[in-house]
């Protein structure tokens, strides 16, 4: 199994790769047909360019080769290697063809080529993107796991695999005492339990034939370091990938560094990656440019929004609410009005069949409407386009109490979008390990900013405004 998905992999990766070379000839063709600096060349300089052109692709290939074919791999790593191809690539013949004719003005044009291939790649990954997801939801190119552990860790990995057809992975089985998927998800157990974990561990000792899959996922606590090795060993004899994941106890929550003195492995740790000015300048810059274009496309709708919430629900078009900013201090959150006026609005969530919804604040907040006048808070500052979500002082001064790293999250501004969001954690928060899992999320988020992890983030926060979220009430 193992070996046919390494074929497969690779036969998609080269499918993917071919198609970038189609779509670089389909684009040389367009320029030669609109450029009218390539309609003054002659027919001789138009096939050096053409050759050069793909050439400059296959070596910038060989370095930033496509990784979409890759199970754990994010959007943002994805649109990054398009962006690190294409630059390569337009480098690299800008380079050629000077040293071919070192006076004739190339670059301007190679750079337009450049950018439409940017474009257009960018769409060809999200369509092929969609294809493998569809090829893996299929059955084709699956890779079978196993979890061992009784640790409510593995029931967050089960999710996080189950929610991300993508990945392609497939849960056969489970060693375990106390079952933590079925604890936490009763509808979605329907993973088989094979035994215990010492059922396990005797019958890897006895040699006895076990079908663990193609990869191995141990949770259990560092004092059972004999029973890690025992599987890690049977790993490494029958060619399936071990992975060990740390019980929730013993994680330390901190984002650390491996580093070796010696034979002794010590960790220290690591800056938050938005102390740094320059990223800080760099997250500033898109927050500015990404508000300014949403807020002037958005005026047009201003008024026939304003219209609809008057008509249906006297009182005013805005609802402003002090919610938790940056460094724990309080700030001024906009958002379109989608409740009628009640008492209640600074201290419940909004419900899935709330009765203070009017019928089009339910169609705004169904599609993500109600929060566009937050990007005015992005414009002055308050708030990030992507970022923990601000909560409101109630949830603030409630959950600080119970959560141990609540407040954490507040490190960085809040965004209108986040990390929690995406991946499962928004919308009401009926159960104290419900606001746990966003906290988390948050604080991952946190520790591993980088601009493409926002670029992916809003990629997928589009992707459930198009397909929608069954939590966006």
């Amino acid at each position: 199994m193992a070996r046919s998905n390494t074929q497969t992999n690779t036969l998609i990766k080269w499918t993917v790769m071919l198609v970038d070379l189609l779509m670089l000839n389909g684009i040389l063709i367009l320029f030669r047909m609109w450029s009218p600096t390539l309609q003054t060349w002659s027919v001789g300089r138009t096939e050096t360019l053409w050759v050069v052109c793909n050439l400059a692709m296959a070596l910038s290939m060989w370095k930033f080769s496509t990784i979409i074919h890759l199970r754990m791999v994010s959007g943002g790593d994805i649109l990054r290697k398009v962006f690190e191809l294409t630059v390569t690539q337009t480098l690299i013949a800008y380079l050629i063809m000077k040293l071919i004719e070192v006076n004739r003005p190339i670059g301007w044009m190679l750079v337009d080529l450049g950018i439409c291939q940017m474009l257009v790649m960018t769409v060809l990954r999200v369509l092929e993107r969609l294809a493998i997801k569809q090829f893996r939801q299929l059955g084709m190119n699956t890779r079978t796991v196993t979890f061992v552990g009784d640790d409510s860790e593995l029931s967050t990995l089960y999710t996080m695999l189950k929610g991300n057809p993508t990945l392609g992975y497939r849960v056969v089985g489970l060693y375990t005492n106390a079952n933590p998927i079925a604890e936490q998800d009763e509808k979605d157990n329907k993973i088989p339990v094979f035994g215990t974990v010492s059922d396990l561990i005797e019958a890897v000792e006895r040699e006895e034939p076990l079908t663990l899959g193609d990869e191995l996922y141990v949770c259990l606590s560092r004092r059972e370091r004999e029973k890690v090795k025992i599987l890690s060993d049977y790993c490494d004899r029958h060619v399936i990938r071990f992975y060990y994941v740390p019980i929730s106890v013993e994680q330390l929550g901190m984002r650390l560094k491996r580093e070796l003195y010696e034979d002794m492995e010590l960790f220290t740790t690591y800056e938050v990656p938005l102390e740094y000015p320059m990223h800080k300048s760099l997250k500033r810059l898109f927050d500015l440019v990404m508000s300014l274009i949403v807020l002037i496309v958005g005026i047009p709708l201003l008024p026939i929004v304003a219209l609809i919430i008057k008509i249906q629900s006297p009182g005013p078009v805005f609802f402003r609410q002090e919610r938790t900013g940056y460094n724990g201090k309080n700030f001024l959150c906009y958002k379109f009005r989608s409740m009628r006026v009640n008492k209640d609005a600074d201290k419940l969530q909004a419900t899935e069949n709330d009765p203070r919804k009017f019928p089009f604040g339910n169609f705004m907040r169904k599609y993500n409407i109600d929060e566009l006048p937050q990007f005015w808070n992005v414009f002055k500052g308050d708030m990030s386009v992507v970022g923990p979500r601000p909560h409101m002082l109630y949830h603030t001064e409630k959950y600080s109490q119970l959560i141990e790293r609540y407040m954490v999250r507040h490190f960085v501004k809040p965004g209108i979008t986040g990390w929690a969001q995406v991946t499962g954690y928004r919308g009401e928060t009926r159960e104290l390990w419900q606001m746990e899992k966003r906290v988390k999320q948050d604080i991952w988020y946190i520790e591993n900013w980088t601009i493409w992890l926002d670029l992916r983030i809003i990629w997928m926060t589009f992707r459930t405004m198009v397909v929608h979220d069954k939590k966006a009430y």
